[in-house]
């Protein structure tokens, strides 16, 4: 029996998610108003939850869906973020089956793994750890919802969501007041949960079992290092550059959360309208980069970026990519260009595609929006609820291309992903090609 390529049932598994997700959202008891939403918008909201964007059409997320439609999303963001596949998994190694064999490759590329080895084992330490480190937020959100609120039971809701959609990157919020959390842009308590649930979910399921779960005396692997190292570059030069060139209009709180949000988590405890030309580029950076790989976060990922700037620099004295006395291997970096390459052009054509459908717009709202949606980010600069059913449809794409990333959608036709394939039989000869 032939077995079916992983990158093809990661794919199945996301839209299955969504299409489920979309029906339930556009039931008439999901939300507040008479007769619901659209379906566009419905499937809208599925999508940005799955793919844990945060991008979303309705106004206010918290006063327009019921507490079913909360509860939905939140299910929707909590699998989009850890994979239908590793739930799936999960619940079928706690029934005591096992894993067979050609699962074990779906999991691999689903967690983006070198190798299937052991991956029962992280599956399950993804699970609790995850689930335990929204379980600390939601109760350390408790302290500030519940005096907000003044209610117990809304305060316990609302801060649940707030550590699944946090930890999940996803940037949804059901605060019920359309300035996501600027009415919280000074309370300490609530940003530095959020920014810890959001770094946590953003450095990746390996970097947090290397760091907090390795064994006595192992080594942390290079990966991690340079996880840690580029996530810490990244967020200091953000806040460098969100204060200096904000300096009147954001504090050093707002500033170090915008540099931590931009990574693809969404919330913003700052006024759009105020953000300075050298904070726009800084803040499309950052979400292009986006946070590590097996995290709940998007973009091209730190790694990547990593990798890119050290073949660079290498390559510039003509020598071999290395870093802390490893080599990089030349496929990861011939891997890591491809990636971004293929970033770039989407985000380009998609970006044109915009222009020509809401040519009304404003190109720098426009290209921030595309950014947003491919980093699975889901800051705004407003101009998500009036967009076009195509541009909607387009967006939808870009977050779920976005979600999955660029190389697990071009590998469908990929038939050489299982162990033991054969090379090419065909060879050609090498011919010289003048570029540059």
């Amino acid at each position: 029996m032939k077995i079916k390529s992983p990158y093809l049932i990661i794919i199945l598994s996301f839209l299955a998610i969504i299409g489920i997700g979309s029906i339930l959202l556009v039931l008439p008891f999901a939300t507040t108003g008479e007769g619901g939403i659209l379906y566009i918008d419905a499937f809208f909201t599925s999508v940005s939850a799955v793919c844990v964007t945060g991008l979303s059409v309705v106004s206010n997320v918290g006063a327009e869906f019921t507490l079913f439609g909360k509860i939905v999303i939140a299910i929707l963001i909590e699998i989009g973020g850890l994979s239908i596949l590793t739930f799936a998994s999960f619940i079928y190694l706690i029934l005591g089956k096992k894993i067979a064999a050609s699962n074990e490759f779906v999991l691999k590329e689903a967690l983006n793994q070198n190798s299937a080895k052991d991956i029962s084992k992280l599956v399950r330490r993804i699970i609790y750890f995850s689930l335990g480190i929204q379980l600390v937020g939601a109760l350390v959100n408790l302290i500030v919802f519940v005096p907000y609120y003044n209610d117990f039971g809304q305060g316990l809701g609302v801060s649940i969501f707030h550590a699944v959609s946090s930890f999940n990157n996803a940037g949804l919020d059901v605060f019920g007041f359309p300035n996501n959390m600027i009415e919280f842009k000074d309370n300490i308590l609530l940003n530095i949960s959020t920014m810890v649930l959001i770094i946590s979910g953003g450095l990746g399921f390996v970097v947090l079992n290397d760091v907090f779960l390795r064994k006595k005396g192992k080594i942390i692997s290079l990966h991690t290092k340079m996880v840690l190292i580029m996530t810490s570059i990244l967020l200091v030069l953000g806040v460098f550059v969100f204060k200096l060139s904000m300096y009147d209009d954001i504090s050093w709180l707002q500033a170090i959360f915008w540099s931590v949000t931009t990574r693809t988590a969404g919330f913003t405890t700052l006024d759009m309208s105020t953000i300075s030309n050298a904070g726009y580029v800084m803040s499309i950076f950052l979400m292009f980069v986006g946070a590590s790989p097996c995290s709940t976060g998007g973009g091209i990922k730190t790694t990547t970026f990593f990798v890119i700037i050290i073949t660079l620099v290498y390559y510039a004295q003509g020598k071999k990519a290395h870093f802390m006395h490893r080599e990089i291997a030349r496929h990861i970096s011939f891997k890591a260009m491809i990636l971004t390459f293929v970033s770039i052009m989407y985000v380009c054509l998609v970006a044109l595609l915009l222009c020509f459908a809401e040519p009304e717009l404003d190109m720098r709202a426009i290209m921030f929006e595309t950014v947003s949606a491919f980093g699975t980010v889901g800051i705004s600069m407003g101009i998500t609820p009036s967009l076009t059913v195509f541009s909607k449809i387009v967006l939808c794409i870009t977050m779920f291309f976005g979600r999955l990333g660029p190389l697990t959608i071009i590998s469908i036709g990929n038939k050489n992903w299982f162990v033991g394939a054969k090379e090419e039989e065909v060879k050609y000869m090498e011919e010289n090609v003048i570029i540059g």
